[in-house]
């Protein structure tokens, strides 16, 4: 009976032994299995640095697992085929940021052969003429005198105008590093848009016809041309003044047997009644709110052409030649 209790209790310490052993065995494979985690610094370059744990050992690996992507102007230190370790840095770099480079490398940072070559590559300067749009000012008149039931109307569209810049740029590994402008000189002057703010009165006419339905703008002479359909047409425009030069005498007086007056009388061709009114909505801006009394002819006055009298020769030179809509209201 002590015979057989003694083989069972040397059974039961071999299994026991051999339980041991097997767990042991097993554990050494697990962890030979497992990759080691390494604490991988990356530091960007606005000066933000995070810290992660990677099994990952390549550069491009880490980048790509934290979900980071290099812009077309930014580079990595190490390349992106390195291996890093414990404790490495990655560092993400303006490509312009050269000195840096060999700033690092100077430090015995790890930069390889060819990031090191690029940062002593040559700067290549060139001399580059770019045009470059001025943009338009929006300037809005006024013109209600107070009334609440206004409109918007544009009366000069805006264009933008252009410049041509001249500039100094550097360049390095084919990429821009610095730009400096020497000159610029502008090429067209912009045209600002007009914007006039004006009362909205809506007169209707009525014919057998048709019935047509327009504004007509406040200020000026609209009183007078209350329920008078206008013309609309585009005139080319071009100014005068009582000179000898422009008129061939210095009176003054007008074909109606009237004195001019600047910026109201204009010189307008034989289709135009002496006394017909016109609106011309680019003027508006003026004293006389674009508003006008054909008053005078001209050996050269075509019915396409109108001639505003000014003050000044000056000033009629100044004006120049325009293609302007006009409100013909012919009474």
């Amino acid at each position: 009976m002590v015979k057989k209790n003694m083989e069972c209790h040397s059974k039961r310490k071999v299994i026991f032994i051999a339980v041991i052993l097997v767990f042991f065995l097993g554990a050494g494979v697990i962890a030979g299995s497992l990759e080691p985690i390494n604490n991988i610094k990356i530091a960007f370059s606005n000066n933000h640095e995070i810290n992660i744990l990677t099994t990952k050992t390549t550069v491009e690996e880490i980048l790509k697992e934290n979900h980071i992507e290099l812009l077309e102007d930014e580079m990595v230190l190490p390349s992106l085929t390195s291996n890093v370790s414990q404790n490495d840095t990655i560092k993400i770099l303006k490509k312009s940021e050269s000195n840096t480079i060999a700033t690092l490398a100077a430090k015995g940072e790890n930069i390889e052969l060819e990031e090191l070559l690029k940062a002593y590559s040559p700067i290549v300067e060139k001399i580059v003429v770019e045009r470059v749009e001025i943009p338009y000012e929006t300037i809005t008149k006024d013109v209600s005198n107070g009334n609440s039931n206004t409109t918007e109307k544009v009366v000069q569209a805006g264009r933008n105008g252009i410049k041509e810049v001249t500039y100094k740029i550097k360049y390095q590994n084919e990429i821009e590093i610095e730009r400096l402008e020497i000159s610029s000189k502008v090429i067209q002057e912009p045209v600002n848009k007009v914007v006039n703010v004006q009362t909205k009165e809506t007169v209707t006419s009525r014919s057998s016809i048709s019935r047509t339905t327009y504004t007509v703008p406040t200020g000026g002479l609209s009183n007078e041309v209350r329920g008078i359909t206008p013309k609309v047409t585009t005139l080319n425009a071009s100014a005068y003044c009582a000179c000898y030069k422009c008129c061939g005498k210095s009176t003054g007086t007008t074909a109606s047997g009237k004195q001019a007056t600047a910026w109201y009388t204009v010189a307008a061709g034989s289709g135009y009644p002496l006394g017909t009114i016109i609106y011309v909505p680019a003027l508006s801006g003026n004293a006389n709110g674009g508003w006008f009394v054909v008053q005078d002819r001209g050996g050269a006055i075509s019915n396409n052409h109108i001639d505003i009298f000014v003050g000044s020769h000056s000033e009629a030179l100044q004006f120049g030649r325009r293609n302007l809509e006009c409100y013909i209201y012919v009474k």
